[in-house]
């Protein structure tokens, strides 16, 4: 005769937990944590074009190095490209979802 089992206390015994569902965000909370993504690399850019400005000014005075002026500079070139590139895709994203038929 087979007895039911009782999966809290195999669990007890083996010390294995059954697998539990992720916590998947709710589409609010998605957003909003892709805007406060969005915002920091922003902030990020904007942090990094201020430092370009920085370094020209230090560079004029004759305090760094114009390899570090550049790199400086290329750095922020490039967070604001991938930004760019970023917006493009989200863009190109919204609109392909606008036109798909249901």
């Amino acid at each position: 005769m087979i007895q039911s089992m009782n999966f809290n206390n195999i669990n007890a015994v083996t010390g294995i937990q059954a697998p539990t569902k992720p916590n998947s965000p709710t589409p609010a909370e998605a957003i909003k944590d892709f805007g406060s993504y969005l915002t920091e690399a922003l902030n990020g850019v904007a942090a990094q074009e201020k430092n370009v400005e920085k370094m020209n000014e230090l560079f004029q005075l004759g305090e760094v190095n114009a390899d570090q002026v550049m790199i400086a500079s290329e750095q922020a070139l490039l967070s604001l490209q991938l930004t760019t590139q970023v917006r493009n895709k989200v863009i190109e994203a919204y609109q392909e979802i606008m036109r798909t038929q249901i």
